[in-house]
């Protein structure tokens, strides 16, 4: 038989905010029930190490709850810290795609360190269930970026949009206009001056 978790051992470690303590702490939150572990990882989000913080809104992905979700958004918003911010966009999308997405594709917007944009597309492109509609528009906004790797995140959504049956979603486009407009998009960036941007528009074009 496990031997019972000393919540309050765990407490004074995240309390602490010494990484090699609280770190430690907070991974051992996965064998907590939610109603314990939340308000510890909410004590995490308190501490002044990003990496601290960061691990704390992975768990809030995992032990969910409504101030947990509201945790998610105010750090998604106004941390200081894009490891931080780009843990909670891919956290708050497990929370529900529809309910995430007005949330994330503004902090697309406004946020323009690469590491946040590049969390909201993976979080976005790889899940089964989001409309064409909102890919595109997602993808058109990332290969805007001035940034190469995030404009490579850009081109994949629009290969996908290209090679697979859509799943339209009222008012948006047909899923056959989606993917009339992702093919443009991918020849139009076939001129990109940076290489990989051009790879993977090639690479999907291939399919189409």
């Amino acid at each position: 038989m496990a031997d019972p978790i000393d919540l309050n051992a765990l407490r004074q470690a995240i309390a602490s905010g010494d990484p090699s303590r609280a770190m430690p702490a907070l991974a051992g939150l996965r064998q907590v029930p939610a109603e314990q572990a939340i308000p510890l990882l909410l004590l995490g989000l308190e501490q002044t190490t990003f990496m601290i913080r960061s691990l704390s809104c992975a768990g809030l992905g995992v032990k969910r709850n409504d101030a947990a979700r509201q945790a998610l958004v105010q750090a998604l918003q106004h941390d200081e810290d894009a490891n931080v911010r780009a843990e909670a966009a891919n956290s708050l999308v497990s929370y529900g795609h529809v309910e995430a997405w007005p949330l994330v594709r503004q902090a697309f917007v406004v946020d323009h360190q690469w590491l946040v944009r590049c969390s909201i597309l993976s979080a976005l492109a790889e899940h089964p269930e989001m409309p064409d509609a909102w890919l595109l528009d997602l993808a058109q906004l990332a290969i805007a970026d001035g940034d190469g790797t995030v404009r490579v995140g850009g081109a994949e959504i629009l290969g996908r949009l290209v090679q697979k049956p859509g799943l339209p979603l009222a008012p948006a486009p047909s899923a056959a206009q989606s993917s009339d407009v992702a093919r443009r998009l991918l020849v139009e960036l076939q001129q990109d001056p940076d290489h990989r941007v051009v790879a993977a528009a090639l690479n999907g074009l291939q399919g189409s």
